[in-house]
């Protein structure tokens, strides 16, 4: 069984990068290189994983330029075939535009409100208007300029799930019940995300943070999420 999960693989280590990798093979087939371990390693170490074991790439950088050094930054990882590549929502219609003229195989993935804010916080940095209502404002740019997914917090996925029946909605910030929130804020359950209409649900540190050098804990600790997702 394939599970709805991207799992962060959110280390600098190419070594346990891979172990999580084939730990994890018989349930998720999905899983995201963001900034610590693309900035050491490039496109050559995400290469190095795949040579060892076949996956889709959700490449996790966040872009965030004006739309020509976007559109350069998408052509230099074009290569790697990401699935999902991801944007900031907030850089605006033309810079989304520019990206997804670029990766015409892969899906731009418009992130939204980062899910480590608050209300307050996010308030704080002048915004005029709630995270919900901002995410669907962003959103709706968003996709009418070419992303075809969006990553926002289990919070606001049944608000943009109305706003779109075929978008992909990709959902940080989930925690299995009893399971340390760390410095996400808005934060819900796998099973409650997916109720609420996202696609997939990006997991990291609840699952990776089990690794015992023989994978028998962390696949306990996948099993767990595959039977609270039924």
């Amino acid at each position: 069984m394939t599970l709805p999960i991207i799992l962060a693989l959110d280390t600098k280590e190419i070594k346990q990068a891979l172990a999580w990798i084939k730990t994890s093979g018989d349930f998720i087939d999905h899983f995201k290189v963001g900034l610590e371990f693309y900035l050491r390693h490039g496109s050559a170490g995400i290469e190095q994983l795949r040579k060892e074991s076949e996956f889709e790439l959700f490449l996790d950088l966040k872009l965030y330029d004006i739309p020509n050094t976007v559109k350069g930054a998408v052509e230099s990882v074009a290569q790697l075939s990401p699935k999902f590549l991801t944007v900031h929502a907030s850089g605006g219609s033309k810079m989304i535009r520019a990206a997804a003229d670029c990766l015409p195989n892969g899906s731009i993935t418009a992130v939204t409100v980062l899910t480590s804010f608050s209300e307050s916080e996010f308030a704080a940095l002048g915004a005029k208007q709630s995270i919900e209502e901002t995410s669907k404002s962003w959103a709706v740019s968003a996709l009418a300029a070419g992303a075809t997914s969006l990553v926002c917090s289990p919070f606001e996925v049944a608000a943009l799930r109305k706003l779109s029946a075929t978008a992909t909605l990709i959902t940080p910030g989930v925690r299995v019940a009893g399971d340390d929130a760390g410095d996400q804020v808005r934060v819900m359950t796998p099973k409650d995300a997916i109720d609420q209409g996202a696609n997939f649900v990006v997991i990291g540190r609840s699952i990776t943070q089990m690794w015992d050098g023989s994978g028998v804990k962390m696949r306990n600790k996948i099993e767990q999420i595959a039977n609270s997702l039924r």
